[in-house]
């Protein structure tokens, strides 16, 4: 069984900081593209960014210059800095990606989410 769970959310005032970990639990050899989402309420699931297996980055337009995603392969984690957080930021967060599994194959995994809200 493969398990992405994310952590690190919480509540914090406009212009604050989180950081947000995902860590593929479960038998794991190996984690491929990663991603982090996010969705509000009555709002569609958005991309936030992305990280490939080589370290290379991709960030929607709304975060860019303010998230940072990064990775730690030997923990099979991921991260997501967040920094100068809006009150648009408020969302769930949840990871996706491409682990390799007890199957050898990789394959799709959905984290469950990690709220964040932004709000003073």
């Amino acid at each position: 069984q493969v398990q992405l769970v994310e952590s690190g959310g919480g509540s914090v005032q406009p212009g604050g900081s989180l950081r947000l970990s995902c860590e593929a639990s479960g038998t794991v050899f190996d984690i491929n593209r990663m991603y982090w989402y996010r969705q509000a309420p009555g709002k569609e699931r958005e991309l936030v960014a992305t990280i490939s297996s080589s370290g290379s980055t991709d960030y929607a337009d709304s975060v860019k210059g303010r998230f940072t995603i990064s990775r730690a392969d030997a923990e099979k984690t991921i991260y997501l800095q967040m920094n100068s957080l809006r009150p648009e930021d408020t969302a769930v967060y949840i990871c996706f990606g491409d682990v390799k599994d007890y199957t050898g194959r990789y394959r799709d995994y959905w984290g469950r989410g990690t709220q964040v809200t932004v709000s003073s």
